[in-house]
């Protein structure tokens, strides 16, 4: 069978989530019995997302082999239970820099390296690369038809129809159909508009997802869409707002969604196994207990909005927690910065049923944190640090409990007396060679008789020799010379690398939960599949709340 290529553009605006249109594309055709892959194209400069703020561009996603990656691969590996690479992200600056090496090289040796052809050919290159053994490759390509930074992307998925032909090829363009109250019907005008500018570079969609509010997609807009647009009435697919993002593919396939993109790539459905993902987003819709989980973070705000994507596989892990458990989470954002200014805020923590402080860099807003986890702490309150959530639960126990007054983190203050949190030596070699942080999928010891073991174990997430696996993005460790000290205290050790140097989780044994990684276990739940410490957040949340 020849190998099958969607390209998913987007008009009128950004954030319409594209994204959750890839994967649920991705899903539906998976539940067709296809082999699913897919990839994402960003059209900045950066080679990839890593020194990218949070609240400009979102999450930094990462992969298992330690790829700094846009958000959206977060949901291509949610929806589709697979594994991607940092080789499933391409940007303008890898595709350039590829090029520009090669011409280096002398591999151009003769010719004028230009935009066309040679740029558009290493892209054409680099998605091939990517389908490997697959029997479909969704490739999303970043940014708004329109924008000048993605005109030879869309000229390379151009090309590649006339190459690979026709019936391997289709165009999905997701637009938004804007509802203005004054007025109270859904325009169109703004997708036509993006309609043209996609024919100006040569391409026709296949179809289009029209983002709608409130049903939206009526019968006289899609007659609109079909004429100007020069599509078939029923390759215009409504998409609108929905209670959980899970529920969109089991909206496309109510529209047949899955049978026409097959039908256009010239296959037929093999299988029909979406019945599952439909009961878990039943569980989803019908749970009508709530907890109520705060997140504390400093990722929160981006001028007078609020942007959550900056933690927005935290956010899904909880549901998919929460999912499993059949509960409702209602999700408390908190900024750590508001904490460290009005420590009276602390008292709204004891209205949640437990806790999370995620990941993050920088100094702003750590004191904050450090007194939400020592009010949890105290006050036994359900708790879970991710990655920098782990180094100051670490720092508050030391300086509180081992009596290391002014205990700290190198990153935040160089000169503390006890610098519980650092760089250890053979990372400051690693350092001066160019490295800078621990990157991607690592592999940790679990001690026997803890809370951490016995999680892992209930949820088969045990490999060999209590050994797990989870994902790594951060600089510095617990310093091996207060590993001791901090034990005698109380805290339990209870993941540690297979050398037994650092530290990979820790937890209090009278507590209700507080535990805490080094690691981003964020990154490897989906739904149907919780990661554990959050499952286990999720019930020590709902004995907190039935406590009440």
């Amino acid at each position: 069978m020849p190998q099958k290529f969607i390209f998913i553009t987007g008009g009128v605006m950004s954030g319409l989530g594209k994204g959750i249109t890839t994967s649920s594309i991705g899903r539906l055709l998976m539940s067709k019995g296809y082999l699913v892959t897919a990839m994402k194209i960003d059209p900045y400069i950066n080679i990839d997302a890593g020194t990218m703020r949070p609240t400009e561009h979102g999450e930094v996603f990462v992969t298992k082999d330690g790829g700094e990656i846009d958000q959206d691969l977060g949901n291509y590996e949610r929806f589709l239970s697979i594994e991607l690479t940092k080789e499933s992200n391409l940007t303008t600056g890898k595709v350039y820099k590829k090029v520009i090496e090669k011409e280096r090289r002398g591999d151009y040796l003769g010719k004028t390296v230009q935009p066309i052809p040679h740029i558009t050919n290493e892209i054409k290159k680099t998605i091939k690369k990517n389908i490997k053994d697959k029997d479909i490759l969704l490739i999303e390509i970043g940014g708004t038809v329109g924008d000048y930074e993605n005109v030879l992307f869309l000229e390379a998925a151009r090309q590649m129809k006339l190459e690979q032909g026709n019936e391997n090829i289709a165009y999905v363009h997701v637009t938004l159909l804007p509802k203005p109250p004054s007025l109270g019907e859904a325009k169109t005008k703004p997708t036509q508009h993006s309609i043209k500018m996609l024919n100006q570079m040569g391409i026709q969609p296949d179809f289009l997802v029209c983002r709608t509010t409130n049903g939206g997609l009526d019968e006289i807009r899609k007659e609109k869409l079909s004429m100007f647009c020069n599509l078939q009435k029923g390759n215009i697919i409504n998409n609108p707002d929905v209670k959980t993002i899970y529920e969109v593919p089991l909206l496309f396939d109510e529209q047949n969604f899955g049978e026409k993109i097959l039908k256009k790539l010239n296959l037929k459905p093999k299988a029909n196994t979406l019945y599952p993902w439909k009961l878990m987003v039943e569980n989803i819709k019908k749970a009508e207990k709530e907890v109520k989980i705060g997140v504390v973070g400093k990722y929160l705000k981006t001028g007078e909005g609020q942007l959550i994507d900056s933690y927005i596989s935290v956010n899904e892990a909880i549901k998919h927690a929460c999912g499993k458990l059949k509960v409702k989470p209602k999700i408390v954002w908190i900024s750590a910065k508001e904490i460290e200014e009005n420590e009276e805020k602390l008292k709204e923590l004891n209205k949640l049923d437990a806790v999370i402080v995620p990941g993050g860099f920088g100094k702003t807003g750590i004191e904050g944190k450090i007194k939400t986890i020592q009010h949890c702490r105290k006050n036994n309150i359900p708790y879970l640090g991710l990655c920098l959530g782990l180094q100051l639960a670490v720092i508050e126990f030391a300086r509180n409990k081992c009596n290391l007054k002014n205990a700290n983190s190198t990153e935040f203050d160089k000169n503390t007396p006890y610098p519980v949190i650092d760089f250890l030596p053979e990372q400051k070699q690693i350092l001066k060679k160019g490295g800078t942080m621990r990157l991607g999928e690592y592999t940790a010891v679990l001690k026997e008789n803890t809370k951490v073991k016995e999680l892992y174990s209930s949820l088969d997430r045990i490999e060999n020799k209590n050994e797990i696996k989870e994902r790594h993005r951060h600089r510095y460790e617990v310093n091996p010379e207060y590993h001791k000290i901090l034990i005698d205290n109380g805290l339990v050790i209870s993941g540690t690398s297979p050398d037994k140097k650092l530290i990979e989780f820790i937890e209090l044994p009278n507590h209700k939960y507080f535990i805490a990684t080094q690691a981003h276990p964020e990154f490897t739940s989906k739904l149907g599949q919780p990661n554990p410490l959050f499952y286990g957040l999720i019930k020590a949340a709902i004995k907190q709340n039935n406590g009440r």
